[in-house]
Protein backbone atom coordinates (compact mmCIF):
# COMPACT_ATOMS: atom_id res chain seq x y z
CA UNK A 1 0.00 0.00 0.00
CA UNK A 2 1.59 3.32 -1.01
CA UNK A 3 2.62 5.62 1.75
CA UNK A 4 3.42 3.21 4.57
CA UNK A 5 7.06 2.73 3.68
CA UNK A 6 7.79 6.46 3.62
CA UNK A 7 6.15 7.17 6.97
CA UNK A 8 6.74 6.28 10.59
CA UNK A 9 4.96 2.98 11.22
CA UNK A 10 3.38 2.07 14.56
CA UNK A 11 5.00 -1.03 15.98
CA UNK A 12 2.01 -1.98 18.12
CA UNK A 13 -1.54 -1.28 16.94
CA UNK A 14 -4.61 -1.83 19.11
CA UNK A 15 -8.18 -1.79 17.80
CA UNK A 16 -11.51 -1.47 19.60
CA UNK A 17 -13.76 -3.15 17.04
CA UNK A 18 -17.01 -1.30 17.75
CA UNK A 19 -20.24 -0.97 15.77
CA UNK A 20 -21.27 -4.54 14.93
CA UNK A 21 -24.80 -4.29 16.32
CA UNK A 22 -25.38 -0.86 14.80
CA UNK A 23 -24.23 -2.22 11.44
CA UNK A 24 -26.83 -5.00 11.66
CA UNK A 25 -29.58 -2.48 12.48
CA UNK A 26 -28.44 -0.19 9.68
CA UNK A 27 -28.59 -3.05 7.16
CA UNK A 28 -31.76 -4.48 8.72
CA UNK A 29 -30.03 -7.79 9.37
CA UNK A 30 -30.87 -10.39 11.98
CA UNK A 31 -29.36 -10.11 15.45
CA UNK A 32 -25.86 -11.45 15.46
CA UNK A 33 -25.27 -10.81 11.76
CA UNK A 34 -23.20 -7.75 12.56
CA UNK A 35 -20.84 -9.79 14.72
CA UNK A 36 -20.45 -12.34 11.93
CA UNK A 37 -19.64 -9.58 9.42
CA UNK A 38 -17.19 -8.04 11.88
CA UNK A 39 -15.36 -11.34 12.29
CA UNK A 40 -14.65 -11.45 8.55
CA UNK A 41 -13.26 -7.89 8.48
CA UNK A 42 -10.35 -8.80 10.74
CA UNK A 43 -8.50 -11.05 8.27
CA UNK A 44 -7.41 -8.38 5.73
CA UNK A 45 -6.49 -6.02 8.59
CA UNK A 46 -4.23 -8.66 10.11
CA UNK A 47 -2.63 -9.44 6.75
CA UNK A 48 -1.96 -5.78 5.99
CA UNK A 49 -0.37 -5.16 9.38
CA UNK A 50 1.85 -8.18 8.93
CA UNK A 51 2.82 -7.23 5.37
CA UNK A 52 3.85 -3.64 6.18
CA UNK A 53 5.89 -4.61 9.24
CA UNK A 54 3.71 -3.95 12.28
CA UNK A 55 5.13 -6.09 15.09
CA UNK A 56 1.99 -6.49 17.19
CA UNK A 57 -1.76 -6.14 16.66
CA UNK A 58 -4.12 -6.39 19.63
CA UNK A 59 -7.89 -6.42 19.13
CA UNK A 60 -10.73 -6.09 21.65
CA UNK A 61 -13.14 -8.96 21.00
CA UNK A 62 -15.05 -9.26 24.29
CA UNK A 63 -14.72 -7.02 27.34
CA UNK A 64 -15.24 -7.73 31.03
CA UNK A 65 -18.34 -5.56 30.80
CA UNK A 66 -19.75 -7.51 27.84
CA UNK A 67 -20.75 -10.31 30.22
CA UNK A 68 -23.70 -8.10 31.20
CA UNK A 69 -25.16 -8.23 27.66
CA UNK A 70 -28.21 -10.45 26.93
CA UNK A 71 -27.31 -14.12 27.37
CA UNK A 72 -28.27 -14.93 23.79
CA UNK A 73 -25.74 -12.38 22.50
CA UNK A 74 -23.04 -13.62 24.90
CA UNK A 75 -23.62 -17.19 23.73
CA UNK A 76 -23.38 -16.11 20.09
CA UNK A 77 -20.16 -14.16 20.72
CA UNK A 78 -18.58 -17.12 22.50
CA UNK A 79 -19.54 -19.41 19.59
CA UNK A 80 -18.10 -16.93 17.07
CA UNK A 81 -14.89 -16.62 19.07
CA UNK A 82 -14.47 -20.38 19.05
CA UNK A 83 -15.18 -20.47 15.32
CA UNK A 84 -12.73 -17.63 14.67
CA UNK A 85 -9.92 -19.29 16.65
CA UNK A 86 -10.31 -22.52 14.66
CA UNK A 87 -10.08 -20.49 11.45
CA UNK A 88 -7.17 -18.36 12.62
CA UNK A 89 -4.86 -21.22 13.58
CA UNK A 90 -4.29 -22.18 9.94
CA UNK A 91 -4.01 -18.54 8.89
CA UNK A 92 -1.43 -17.88 11.60
CA UNK A 93 0.63 -20.82 10.36
CA UNK A 94 0.34 -19.58 6.78
CA UNK A 95 1.54 -16.08 7.68
CA UNK A 96 3.85 -17.14 10.54
CA UNK A 97 2.00 -15.04 13.12
CA UNK A 98 1.97 -15.84 16.82
CA UNK A 99 -1.57 -15.89 18.27
CA UNK A 100 -2.17 -14.91 21.90
CA UNK A 101 -5.09 -14.17 24.19
CA UNK A 102 -5.39 -11.85 27.18
CA UNK A 103 -8.19 -11.58 29.71
CA UNK A 104 -9.79 -13.37 32.64
CA UNK A 105 -10.08 -16.95 31.41
CA UNK A 106 -11.82 -18.14 34.58
CA UNK A 107 -15.20 -17.05 33.20
CA UNK A 108 -14.77 -18.90 29.89
CA UNK A 109 -15.85 -22.45 29.16
CA UNK A 110 -13.24 -25.17 29.56
CA UNK A 111 -13.56 -25.99 25.85
CA UNK A 112 -12.78 -22.41 24.85
CA UNK A 113 -9.87 -22.21 27.31
CA UNK A 114 -8.41 -25.43 25.92
CA UNK A 115 -8.77 -24.16 22.36
CA UNK A 116 -7.06 -20.87 23.23
CA UNK A 117 -4.15 -22.69 24.85
CA UNK A 118 -3.84 -25.03 21.87
CA UNK A 119 -3.74 -22.07 19.46
CA UNK A 120 -1.10 -20.29 21.54
CA UNK A 121 1.12 -23.35 21.78
CA UNK A 122 0.75 -24.22 18.09
CA UNK A 123 1.72 -20.71 16.90
CA UNK A 124 4.22 -19.72 19.62
CA UNK A 125 7.24 -20.28 17.39
CA UNK A 126 6.19 -17.71 14.77
CA UNK A 127 7.78 -14.26 14.83
CA UNK A 128 6.51 -12.32 11.80
CA UNK A 129 3.92 -10.61 14.02
CA UNK A 130 1.95 -11.17 17.22
CA UNK A 131 -1.84 -11.09 17.03
CA UNK A 132 -3.47 -10.80 20.46
CA UNK A 133 -7.21 -11.21 20.97
CA UNK A 134 -8.60 -9.71 24.18
CA UNK A 135 -11.42 -11.90 25.53
CA UNK A 136 -13.12 -11.27 28.88
CA UNK A 137 -10.61 -8.46 29.23
CA UNK A 138 -10.61 -5.16 31.09
CA UNK A 139 -7.73 -2.78 31.64
CA UNK A 140 -8.56 -2.27 35.33
CA UNK A 141 -8.75 -6.05 35.82
CA UNK A 142 -5.34 -6.37 34.10
CA UNK A 143 -3.71 -3.81 36.40
CA UNK A 144 -5.30 -5.29 39.55
CA UNK A 145 -4.36 -8.84 38.51
CA UNK A 146 -0.74 -7.81 37.94
CA UNK A 147 -0.63 -6.06 41.33
CA UNK A 148 -2.01 -9.22 42.93
CA UNK A 149 0.68 -11.38 41.31
CA UNK A 150 3.45 -9.04 42.45
CA UNK A 151 1.99 -8.88 45.96
CA UNK A 152 2.02 -12.69 46.06
CA UNK A 153 5.69 -12.71 45.06
CA UNK A 154 6.50 -10.23 47.84
CA UNK A 155 4.55 -12.31 50.37
CA UNK A 156 6.42 -15.44 49.23
CA UNK A 157 9.71 -13.52 49.62
CA UNK A 158 10.46 -13.99 45.92
CA UNK A 159 10.48 -10.24 45.28
CA UNK A 160 11.73 -7.28 47.29
CA UNK A 161 8.99 -4.65 47.67
CA UNK A 162 11.47 -1.89 46.83
CA UNK A 163 12.13 -3.40 43.40
CA UNK A 164 8.57 -2.72 42.24
CA UNK A 165 8.45 0.29 39.94
CA UNK A 166 6.77 1.24 36.66
CA UNK A 167 9.35 -0.64 34.60
CA UNK A 168 8.95 -3.89 36.53
CA UNK A 169 5.17 -3.57 36.57
CA UNK A 170 5.18 -2.96 32.82
CA UNK A 171 7.13 -6.16 32.23
CA UNK A 172 4.74 -8.22 34.35
CA UNK A 173 1.42 -6.95 32.95
CA UNK A 174 -0.25 -8.54 29.92
CA UNK A 175 1.81 -8.03 26.71
CA UNK A 176 4.75 -6.83 28.79
CA UNK A 177 7.19 -8.44 26.35
CA UNK A 178 5.75 -6.49 23.39
CA UNK A 179 6.29 -2.83 22.46
CA UNK A 180 3.88 -0.40 24.15
CA UNK A 181 0.80 0.43 22.09
CA UNK A 182 1.73 3.18 19.60
CA UNK A 183 -1.64 3.59 17.89
CA UNK A 184 -5.06 2.82 19.33
CA UNK A 185 -7.95 2.81 16.84
CA UNK A 186 -11.61 2.84 17.82
CA UNK A 187 -14.29 2.36 15.19
CA UNK A 188 -18.00 3.07 15.55
CA UNK A 189 -17.99 6.78 16.37
CA UNK A 190 -17.54 6.72 20.16
CA UNK A 191 -14.72 8.64 21.83
CA UNK A 192 -13.64 6.56 24.80
CA UNK A 193 -11.19 3.77 25.67
CA UNK A 194 -13.79 1.51 27.32
CA UNK A 195 -11.30 0.03 29.78
CA UNK A 196 -8.96 -1.31 27.06
CA UNK A 197 -5.19 -1.58 27.60
CA UNK A 198 -5.11 1.31 30.08
CA UNK A 199 -1.50 0.67 31.08
CA UNK A 200 -0.13 -0.50 27.74
CA UNK A 201 -1.67 2.43 25.81
CA UNK A 202 -0.62 5.15 28.27
CA UNK A 203 1.20 7.08 25.50
CA UNK A 204 -0.65 5.74 22.47
CA UNK A 205 -1.85 8.03 19.73
CA UNK A 206 -5.64 7.78 19.47
CA UNK A 207 -7.56 7.50 16.20
CA UNK A 208 -11.35 7.59 16.37
CA UNK A 209 -13.34 6.57 13.31
CA UNK A 210 -17.02 7.05 12.54
CA UNK A 211 -16.87 3.86 10.46
CA UNK A 212 -18.68 0.87 11.92
CA UNK A 213 -16.30 -2.07 12.34
CA UNK A 214 -17.87 -4.32 9.65
CA UNK A 215 -17.25 -1.48 7.16
CA UNK A 216 -13.68 -0.74 8.24
CA UNK A 217 -11.19 -1.26 5.42
CA UNK A 218 -7.47 -1.61 4.85
CA UNK A 219 -7.62 1.80 3.14
CA UNK A 220 -8.85 3.45 6.33
CA UNK A 221 -6.27 1.56 8.35
CA UNK A 222 -3.62 2.98 6.05
CA UNK A 223 -5.11 6.45 6.57
CA UNK A 224 -4.81 5.92 10.32
CA UNK A 225 -1.15 4.99 9.84
CA UNK A 226 -0.57 8.17 7.86
CA UNK A 227 -2.29 10.26 10.55
CA UNK A 228 -0.06 8.55 13.13
CA UNK A 229 3.07 9.37 11.15
CA UNK A 230 2.13 13.05 11.20
CA UNK A 231 1.79 13.21 14.97
CA UNK A 232 4.62 14.53 17.11
CA UNK A 233 5.15 12.08 19.95
CA UNK A 234 6.80 13.96 22.82
CA UNK A 235 6.46 11.61 25.80
CA UNK A 236 6.53 14.57 28.19
CA UNK A 237 9.31 16.44 26.39
CA UNK A 238 9.04 19.72 24.50
CA UNK A 239 8.84 20.02 20.72
CA UNK A 240 12.27 21.64 20.75
CA UNK A 241 13.79 18.68 22.55
CA UNK A 242 12.25 16.25 20.09
CA UNK A 243 13.47 18.27 17.11
CA UNK A 244 16.99 18.40 18.55
CA UNK A 245 17.01 14.64 19.15
CA UNK A 246 15.84 14.02 15.58
CA UNK A 247 18.60 16.28 14.25
CA UNK A 248 21.23 14.45 16.30
CA UNK A 249 19.97 11.08 15.09
CA UNK A 250 20.03 12.04 11.40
Amino acid sequence: MPGTEEHLLPQHVAIIMDGNNRFAKKKQLQKGAGHREGKNVLDPIVEHCRNVGVRALTVFAFSSENWSRPQSEVDLLMALLEEAIHEQIQRMEQYEISLRFIGDRSRLSSALRDLMLHAEQRTAKFSQMTLTIAISYGGMWDIADTAKKLAQQVRDQQLDLERIDAQLFGREISLGDLPPVDLLIRTGGDYRLSNFLLWQAAYAELYFSQTLWPEFTVQELEHAFNVFSGRERRFGKTSEQIQQENTEND
